[in-house]
């Protein structure tokens, strides 16, 4: 969530994956020291209600087919392989070989779009494919370190382009307005958008997964199987000694941030049948979480709103909805949110205002 203004300003949202890369794109444009980032979590912090740390994270066709989707997706992919060769090791990106398989319902739209620009993409011939398995690709992916990824953005966004970050929850979105000099409002509110005051979606819904954190030093590669009902998926977790996420579920409407033992071991016999890696070697069990991806009806709201607040007119930018594209979709989708208020982005050269987000 952001604010332009000349002094601090109070929002309200989590400081998860799609609020710091708002944070980002416009600290790219020079206008990092007029960045805030205002949120009841900042990354280091755990909580069902923060989602992005619980994420695989990985770089797959998950995401829709829509002509937005694509096109974001095609930007996430550039920024985030970018990123990974200027910092290495430091940003906890790493590209990693990956193998994605479908049951049925082959998103060719989806997979025509990305071979033109994944690295080394190849269709698996039918030879090659298990049992069952109808329609198979390989590329280079991007698998991240979801909450060290997260803390890297927050230091490279604090330490390098002076954003600032605050610790604070809003009882509405009208709060983050409470200075009247706060032109530009940022709400990358998430879950919350659903009941947040003066948003209140009800598009907005969870989408629950359960993963299992483990640690397979001899699994060096990205496998994803989408089925029917279900998706498996293994994805090594760069700087991490070892460790991997295993999941999944993607639960439409789940709100429940518990886990249960059987879902882990249905996550362990379909894992360790993707890959002989961990059949051989049997992965040490390290944690198992819970989160809930902030989905909505309809895909990622990015519109910009004129409100009248204090009787001034103000601009609030919507963004939020991703479900679990956020980490490769995310900063494309922050391009579109930027570029919605350059009108009053390229007057901030010449004045004195600040930009709080």
């Amino acid at each position: 969530m952001g604010a332009i203004c000349n002094s601090a300003t109070d929002n309200y949202a989590s400081a998860g994956i799609i609020g710091l890369n708002v944070a980002l794109v416009l600290a790219e444009r020079g206008l990092g020291s007029r960045v805030m980032v205002i949120a009841e979590h900042l990354p280091g912090d755990t909580s069902i209600k923060y989602t992005s740390p619980w994420a695989g994270c990985n770089f797959s066709a998950i995401s829709g087919s829509d002509a937005n989707a694509l096109r974001w997706d095609r930007l996430g992919y550039a920024q985030l392989t970018r990123l990974e060769s200027l910092e290495g090791e430091k940003s906890y990106i790493k590209r990693t070989p990956s193998t994605e398989f479908w049951d049925e319902d082959v998103p060719h739209d989806k997979i025509r779009a990305m071979s033109e620009y994944l690295e080394d993409f190849r269709i698996l011939p039918s030879g090659e494919l298990p049992k069952g398995v109808k329609f198979a690709v390989s590329f280079t992916t991007v698998t991240l370190n979801a909450p060290k990824y997260l803390e890297y953005l927050h230091r490279r966004l604090r330490d390098q382009h002076g954003v600032h970050f605050v610790r604070q929850r809003l009882s509405d979105i009208y709060a983050a307005f409470s200075d009247n000099n706060t032109r530009i409002v940022f709400n990358c509110s998430g879950n919350e958008a659903k009941t947040l005051g003066g948003v209140e979606d009800e598009k907005c819904y969870p989408t629950r997964g359960q993963v299992v954190l483990a640690r397979a030093p001899g699994m060096r590669r990205n496998v994803m199987r989408h089925g029917k009902d279900y998706v498996t998926y293994i994805i090594p977790r760069p700087g991490s000694n070892g460790n991997v996420i295993l999941g999944g579920y993607l639960q439409k409407g789940n709100g429940d941030g518990s886990t249960y033992s059987y879902e882990t071991e249905s996550i362990l016999d379909r894992t360790k049948k993707l890959a002989l890696e961990l059949s051989e070697n049997e992965p040490e069990i390290l944690a198992v979480v819970a989160g809930l991806r902030p989905s909505r009806e309809g895909g990622t709201r990015i519109q910009r709103e004129h409100v009248i607040v204090h009787g001034l007119e103000r601009s609030l930018v919507h963004n939020y909805g991703a479900g679990g594209t956020g980490f490769q979709a995310g900063y494309g989708m922050a391009i579109d949110a930027v570029q919605s208020v350059d009108d009053i982005l390229s007057t901030l050269k010449s004045d004195k205002l600040r930009l709080k987000l």
